[in-house]
């Protein structure tokens, strides 16, 4: 029997994910019986039953799936979407990025990445008074440009995201790999529920070598997929294949 704890998250998501999440957690529990159990006694992260958070997209909306390596460590960051760090909210500053998008590595480089994939960056030119000049514009009364990681978030949601980590949980005396290898089987039915539509197949988009351990599942031989380092490698910046990804969604623009 699943603990309370994790039926209650489920009960969050939307309802077209609900079976799927329940048969996942089954699955974990059929790996690993003391798994759930003990998690349910522990303190984790994300926090206020945000754990399936991410399943707020319905099933039916997903055209791409992008998978992290684990939430923030910090409870104030970690929401349970990939890379959406609670503590973020306003994304520029007269200087550049926001103090809180610059003390978020990885969130910071997804943004330098967007930058140059729209062409107001030049992939040698990713810093100071170059960020700055794009700030002031995006500052703008008349801007264009989206103003918040809310905005940005929704935008995603939009395009179809689906904004997962590898490991839905972090704890800092549990390493993030083990943590993400208990979470695997919960993460192979997901993808069984995306395999199952008549849809097409979402492109399935990994980030960093714990997401990467994703294609060892069988599930995921239906997918296209997409692997780059992890947004917190300043090489990310300049990934062209994730600049032909997301330069033509525009998601720094309102419209």
């Amino acid at each position: 029997m699943l603990p309370d704890l994790f039926t209650e998250a489920v009960g969050r998501a939307a309802p077209s994910w609900r079976p799927w999440l329940l048969r996942g957690l089954e699955a974990m529990s059929a790996a690993e019986a003391t798994y759930l159990p003990s998690l349910a006694e522990d303190a984790f992260l994300p926090t206020q039953g945000r754990l399936f958070a991410a399943f707020a997209q319905p099933l039916e909306a997903v055209r791409y799936v992008l998978v992290g390596e684990g939430p923030y460590p910090r409870e104030e960051s970690a929401t349970g979407v990939c890379f959406m760090d609670g503590a973020v909210r306003e994304l520029w500053s007269a200087k550049g990025l926001s103090k809180p998008v610059n003390r978020a590595t990885s969130l910071r480089n997804f943004i330098k990445m967007l930058m140059v994939a729209d062409g107001l960056l030049s992939p040698e030119q990713t810093t100071g008074e170059v960020v700055a000049s794009v700030a002031l514009d995006a500052m703008r009364p008349d801007s264009d440009f989206i103003q918040t990681l809310p905005d940005l978030q929704a935008k995603l949601q939009a395009e179809g995201f689906l904004l997962l980590n590898a490991a839905l949980v972090f704890r800092p005396h549990m390493p993030p790999a083990k943590e993400a290898k208990a979470w695997r089987p919960c993460l192979d039915v997901v993808l069984q529920a995306l395999a199952s539509r008549p849809a097409q197949a979402p492109t399935l988009i990994l980030w960093g070598k714990i997401a990467q351990w994703l294609e060892g599942l069988p599930a995921l031989s239906s997918f296209p997929t997409l692997a780059a380092e992890h947004p917190y490698n300043l090489s990310f910046i300049r990934n062209p294949a994730m600049h032909r990804l997301f330069g033509p969604m525009r998601l720094l623009k309102v419209n």
